[in-house]
Formats: structure tokens, sequence, C-alpha cells
């Protein structure tokens, strides 16, 4: 869930990336390294990409079995953490493509904060910039990042997570719980 930059790679050569931690207000007030970030459950900034098709259905992704944390459930299009001086919104852009392998606009939708214990030693702990947009072209998903995706109307959606709500990320579950009629009522500017 990274787009940070590169602060040093680790013993076996693995980069490590630095992502942004900011204060209630969002204001920057350093930089840690992601994993640490984590296990910390330091205050970081990080976005959220919420897609929707013509017909009103919202992507999912399932992340990959090889995401640090999370892997295997439901989760919205896309999220990442953008690098020290990133525009949030191209970051979220950049990333949509990562993941999902498309590009569409993004709309900038509400500011977010939570924090969840994400299993594994790990809390998540962000203050989120939520971007919205519309999409009914193909998806080639990138196997690293999604190991499935699919298109849930709202109805079968809430159906689903009130069902086996341990499906989905925390992430998602707490984003339908405090704003997810704005996520239903949704709809590109045309």
């Amino acid at each position: 869930m990274s787009t940070g930059d590169a602060i040093n790679t680790d013993a076996t050569g693995v980069t490590r990336q630095a992502i942004v931690l900011v204060d209630e207000h969002d204001n920057q007030v350093g930089l840690c390294e992601k994993l640490e970030a984590h296990r910390q459950g330091l205050l970081h900034r990080a976005f959220s990409v919420i897609i929707k098709n013509d017909a009103g259905q919202i992507l999912l992704q399932q992340r990959a079995a090889g995401k640090y944390h999370s892997p295997g459930l439901w989760a919205n299009a896309c999220c990442g953490h953008p690098g020290e001086g990133d525009d949030v919104g191209r970051a979220a852009r950049r990333r949509l493509g990562e993941e999902m392998g498309f590009e569409t606009d993004l709309y900038p939708g509400r500011q977010h904060s939570y924090r969840a214990d994400v299993g594994g030693g790990l809390i998540e702990n962000e203050f989120v910039h939520v971007f919205f947009g519309c999409f009914n072209g193909a998806i080639m998903a990138n196997a690293d990042e999604a190991a499935d995706y699919r298109w849930l109307d709202a109805d079968a959606l809430l159906a689903e997570v009130a069902a086996d709500p341990e499906s989905y990320s925390t992430w998602f579950r707490d984003y339908l719980f405090h704003f997810g009629d704005e996520i239903i009522a949704w709809k590109p500017e045309i």
C-alpha cells in the first residue's frame, strides 16, 4: 500500500519506503519507514480510491496473498501512501494504475481518519484522502497487488459485509460505517 520514496534498503537489499507522518490536521510532522510506522501505529497520510461504473456498482479488489497485512480481504479499488512532496491526487491515480491496470479521472471526496488493528502486530492509523472515480473499461489487475476483483451493487455489498464482515478490510468496513451513504450516492460530475 505504498508509493512513498525509498529511504534505504535493508540487509537483504529490499527497498524500504518512507511514509509521511502527520498530525490530526494532515500537517507533516516527519517521515518513517512504512512497516515501522505500522508497528508503532503512527498517524500517517494515505489515500483510498473508490471506483464506480455507470451502473453504480462499486469496484472491489481482493488483496493479494503476499500483502504485508490484510491479505485475501476485500477492499476498495486501491489504497496507498503518497511520498513526501507527492501530490496526493496524482499519487492515487498512479497507484490505481499500478494495482488495477487502468487510469481514470479522480475526484476528491472527503478526508477521514481511522485507527485499526490489522493483525500481525500492525496498526493502521491513517489520515486518508478519499477519491472517487468512474470506470467502465477493461481491468488488468496486478497479481502482486490484487488476487481478484469484482463489481458489486450497493445492496449486495452491504448484505455481504453484514453477513461476513471478516472477509472485508477493516478500513473499508470503517468507510461504509462512517460514510457509506456518500459512497453509494456518489456519481461522476457530467
